[in-house]
């Protein structure tokens, strides 16, 4: 059972984050609040350490911390903070968040990148119309950055303490 949770709510909550974006411009706090409520949830019976589980709520404080901060000066938008935050608390005080971090930097940039160029081509006025590709065309719309945010924690979600134990499960039986 625990390991169908593990397996199921984070990649739904990177999905669904990534779509609602990309259909909406917004992704709704309650992805958030599952992640969290799952990852606290779950975790202590999965034989995390009480001092390893207070990390992993450390590293979300600390990634909220910034990106507050970011989403204040207008850097980023208040659901992907939300959304880095939360996914924070999945990866730990890790190298998975560093990893996280960078992959969500990287493909967020290439996103742009393409959107950029997108919205500049013809190819935009002919494709803008379609429900997933309209907020690329606009170019009064920003970037829906909970995609890059999605794929990047999908990227590094197999290599997290959690994955890890549930597919421990898996192979020992």
């Amino acid at each position: 059972m625990l390991e169908a949770l593990i397996f199921v709510v984070f990649p739904f909550c990177m999905v669904f984050a990534a779509i609602s974006d990309m259909l909406s411009m917004t992704i709704a706090n309650r992805v958030s609040v599952l992640l969290v409520a799952t990852f606290a949830a779950v975790a202590p019976f999965t034989g995390m350490d009480w001092t390893t589980y207070g990390w992993h709520f450390a590293a979300g404080f600390l990634v909220l911390v910034i990106t507050f901060a970011m989403f204040a000066l207008g850097g980023m938008g208040g659901g992907d903070a939300k959304l880095l935050s939360a996914t924070a608390v999945w990866m730990g005080m890790s190298m998975e968040l560093i990893q996280y971090v960078f992959y969500g930097a990287l493909l967020g940039g290439m996103l742009t990148l393409f959107i950029v160029f997108y919205r500049g081509s013809p190819l935009s006025s002919i494709t803008g119309t379609n429900i997933f590709l309209r907020h690329f065309a606009d170019r009064k719309a920003g970037v829906p950055y909970g995609v890059a945010l999605g794929v990047a924690g999908l990227m590094v979600f197999p290599s997290t303490p959690l994955a890890l134990w549930a597919l421990s499960r898996f192979v020992t039986g």
